[in-house]
């Protein structure tokens, strides 16, 4: 047989590699168990550092129900502002009703991906009437806003393109981002000079651009402006994606989001994304647009192709309660004035609730983490479920209690939960009459 100088050399090469990998087999300690992962480890090492203050965790408290705008967790009933249930519909009779009917004709699941198993009727209408009330031409039902965005995102762009997003996205869009294998860059949030400004510099170098924002940003209670979006966005030609998760229900005269809010056509954003779990009172999500994106999502976004559809339940809940929107504009106006209510008891109360406009979701911002999951506890104890979050969620030095209006809260709830958490930021007891008056409230 026949060598030459590259079969020789190659063959070289393939021994050392050999070696090598033998070598490290030998050498490196295979690691089976899931308790070295650093993630666990950091789980612990909180866990210790709470138990050393004396601080329980907050987090996967058991809710044994519900009642009005209050819960019952630990077996005690407390005023609830931790649930995204805007205009109070996960209790309103329609939508248990829908989605029993929809249980005794469909069943409780579908069972596979529409795309191969076929879909109910539920399914379409729901997105006719979803694309209608925002103004666009379609939307596409994903089985959780999560989903909707990670695959969203990864699907329209890839290799050769630019993400540019708002620091405060939600994570779903910055796991989208990181998946799509896109080139990604962040301004400071509601930065749009920045923004403008890595349009300028890069926009050039890559074939498409994808601008994500959110609509009502979720820990931080304010809005971004679209118009000026908008024209970004047709000047440097790019996509302009808007996650209207918390807008829907909340912003514009009547509900319909972010768009309305701002006196804008929602046709000139390309991407829409929401939520069936906050207003709507169901769980899942969608994307809304135009006819070519739905398209392309409908036959590529993998959280929709290989996903199971949504079940015929929460489709049916979603589709009550946009309807019961529709026709009961009242509420949305009842939530924003309670949110007007809100703001002007906590800046009375001398509460910082940063940059809020007083939209559905109302901050308390409380420090570090300690001190914030410390604050959460005497406010919980004095009889008020609040939301809490702190970093990485918000940046370190930012934790805050997130106080979730709805529509059907009253003005002497939202009294009792601001001075409650003004006696315990300031270092006082809330008296046991405050206690018992929340344990009352329905």
């Amino acid at each position: 047989m026949k060598y030459n100088a590259y079969d020789t050399v190659t063959a070289v090469v393939k021994s050392w590699t050999s070696k090598a990998r033998s070598s490290n087999i030998r050498s490196t300690k295979r690691n089976s168990n899931f308790g070295s992962m650093p993630a666990y480890k950091s789980i612990r090492k909180y866990e210790k550092v709470g138990a050393m203050l004396g601080i329980k965790s907050p987090f996967f408290r058991a809710i044994g129900g519900r009642v009005g705008n209050s819960c019952i967790i630990d077996g005690r009933k407390v005023i609830n502002f931790a649930w995204c249930d805007y205009l109070g519909l996960n209790q309103h009779p329609s939508l248990a009703a829908a989605a029993e009917a929809a249980t005794d004709e469909y069943g409780t699941c579908v069972s596979a991906s529409r795309l191969v198993a076929g879909e109910t009727l539920l399914h379409a209408e729901l997105e006719r009437e979803i694309a209608s009330f925002l103004g666009v031409e379609e939307a596409l039902l994903f089985v959780s806003g999560h989903a909707a965005n990670v695959s969203t995102i990864s699907t329209v762009v890839g290799d050769g393109d630019l993400i540019v997003h708002d620091e405060f996205v939600h994570n779903s869009a910055v796991l989208g981002a990181r998946l799509s294998g896109a080139a990604v860059r962040t301004f400071s949030h509601n930065n749009l000079e920045a923004l403008e400004n890595i349009l300028h510099e890069t926009r050039t170098a890559y074939q498409n651009v994808l601008i994500i924002v959110e609509g009502l940003y979720s820990t931080e209670g304010d809005v971004p402006d679209l118009s000026r979006l908008i024209e970004l966005k047709q000047r440097f030609g790019a996509w302009l994606m808007v996650d209207d998760a918390h807008g829907l229900g909340i912003l514009g005269a009547t509900g319909r989001g972010c768009a309305e809010h701002c006196g804008i056509e929602p046709k000139s954003v390309d991407i829409w994304m929401g939520t069936l779990s906050k207003t709507l009172a169901s769980c899942g999500g969608f994307i809304a647009g135009s006819h070519a994106l739905v398209d392309v999502l409908r036959y590529a976004a993998p959280g929709f192709v290989y996903s199971v559809g949504l079940p015929p339940a929460m489709t049916a809940a979603a589709l009550a309660a946009l309807r019961v929107m529709k026709a009961e504009p009242e509420r949305v106006e009842r939530l924003r004035a309670n949110g007007r209510f809100f703001l002007r008891e906590a800046a009375s109360a001398g509460l910082n609730t940063g940059n809020s406009r007083g939209l559905g979701m109302l901050p308390v911002i409380a420090g570090d983490v300690i001190a914030t999951v410390k604050l959460w506890h005497k406010v919980f104890d004095g009889g008020i479920n609040s939301s809490l979050i702190v970093y990485p969620g918000v940046p370190l030095k930012g934790g805050r209690l997130r106080f979730f209006l709805t529509s059907e809260h009253s003005e002497d709830q939202i009294r009792l939960a601001i001075g409650t958490t003004s006696a315990c930021l300031r270092g006082g007891r809330v008296p046991e009459a405050n206690r018992a008056v929340a344990s009352m409230k329905g």
